[in-house]
């Protein structure tokens, strides 16, 4: 079984990840087993900041390493709050933090122009050195609650509606939001990559 360090502190992303990959022969080590603090996130997009990620972890584990960076784009906000989504409301702000402080930002906004959408991109790096990372991309659209609906998830997944299911991404079972999901397609195309090169 290949040992892949996975660059993140957050245990949402570990625990989904996990999951998703270890039918695969591929076993998930956070980062915070190697005492790896996280990096500053100081791209401008989601893949730069990725590969920043990325390319820490490996540098220190010594192992190859996947990062998602991930975030929500709202059309009303122009987009915002991107790759801010997870500091929204401040470096140390809960999930909860962001999610009121956008539902603040949408307050009186009718529900068509509530559009929104989940990027997640997922980024694997044979070694720290690694000049052609594989970089995939995942795209889940929906749109903006009122309201706070469901326990499940996390980040802004209570407030994410999605349209045909005629629920929050937080109401969804876990094994149709892993293959409904932003990260579930990207991971899918990851996959993809690794199996062709003989990785997973």
């Amino acid at each position: 079984m290949n040992t892949i360090v996975l660059a993140t502190g957050n245990l949402g992303k570990v625990n989904e990840l996990s999951i998703l990959l270890s039918e695969h022969n591929i076993n998930i080590v956070p980062q915070s087993q190697f005492n790896i603090a996280d990096v500053a996130e100081t791209g401008t997009t989601f893949v730069e900041n990725a590969i920043i990620k990325a390319r820490h972890a490996a540098q220190i584990s010594g192992l190859p390493a996947i990062a998602d960076d991930s975030g929500i784009e709202v059309d009303f906000l122009n987009g915002a709050p991107g790759i801010y989504s997870a500091r929204y409301a401040g470096e140390s702000a809960t999930d909860n933090d962001n999610i009121h402080k956008l539902l603040a930002a949408l307050q009186g906004v009718p529900s068509e122009q509530r559009t929104a959408r989940f990027q997640c991109v997922l980024v694997y790096l044979r070694h720290a050195l690694d000049p052609t990372p594989i970089i995939c991309q995942g795209t889940w659209h929906g749109m903006i609650t009122e309201q706070v609906m469901g326990e499940q998830g996390f980040g802004y997944d209570p407030v994410f509606w999605l349209t045909k299911q005629q629920q929050t991404s937080a109401q969804l079972p876990r094994s149709l939001k892993n293959q409904l999901s932003h990260r579930g397609q990207a991971l899918a195309q990851l996959i993809e990559h690794l199996t062709a090169q003989k990785i997973c």
